[in-house]
């Protein structure tokens, strides 16, 4: 899934951001509303998971904006507003559900699961020529052949497979994969491609993997 996390506090949103890519989501963090606003403008998203006391105001204001705004995108408040009363006005106002901190990463992985479950997804499967990406069962399969993949290796070749043709700039992916927004002078995204690339085009006839010198990378028929 793409989250959007929203939390001002870095070690949590830290803690939030490395527990979610770990388990293959793909995560964009802000750390005000104003951020958040902006992040939703420019990329989708599966999930927001948003704190409720914020810089710039409640989180539960911009769940208010979605929902009066016709937008269906589930919304999970992380706070630790834990009064019953601001229990049920985070979900009269629209939120999916509220965990209340301090909570165990193991809870908030099943809540995000209880979401998914109640909420029409799109499409859980992706293909390009002949690969074939299955979201749900994290599988993938290059013909008849299955690909054993990481958690992170899957989420890359995900993104890479939600817009085929599309070059990709190593800061791109840095920031929709492994959520850094800056330049670490890092190749971990070289390596993974490499991974990628032995991987899936292992023995085929037509690369689907490609690099555009200078520019970045896709994945292409």
């Amino acid at each position: 899934m793409r989250m959007l996390v929203v939390e001002d506090e870095p070690k949590i949103a830290g803690f939030l951001s490395r527990g979610l890519i770990e388990e293959g989501h793909q995560v964009t963090v802000a750390g005000t509303l104003a951020a958040a606003r902006s992040a939703l403008a420019t990329a989708g998203h599966d999930l927001l998971i948003i704190d409720r006391m914020l810089p710039d105001g409640d989180g539960l204001a911009l769940i208010r904006e979605l929902r009066e705004a016709g937008n269906g995108l589930p919304a999970l408040c992380v706070t630790a507003k834990d009064r019953v009363e601001d229990r049920v006005q985070g979900l009269w106002d629209g939120a999916d559900d509220y965990l209340v901190k301090p909570f165990a990463f193991e809870e908030l992985l099943a809540r995000i699961a209880a979401i998914a479950r109640r909420r029409p997804q799109a499409s859980r499967i992706l293909r390009v020529a002949d690969l074939t990406l299955d979201a749900e069962l994290r599988t993938a399969k290059r013909g008849e052949r299955e690909v054993p993949l990481t958690p992170q290796e899957f989420a890359l070749l995900w993104f890479l497979a939600e817009h085929p043709g599309r070059v990709h700039t190593r800061a791109e992916l840095l920031a929709h994969v492994w959520n850094v927004h800056h330049d670490p002078g890092t190749n971990v995204v070289d390596v993974y491609m490499g991974y990628l690339r032995r991987k899936i085009d292992r023995d085929a006839a037509h690369p689907l993997v490609h690099t555009v010198r200078g520019v970045g990378y896709l994945l292409r028929a």
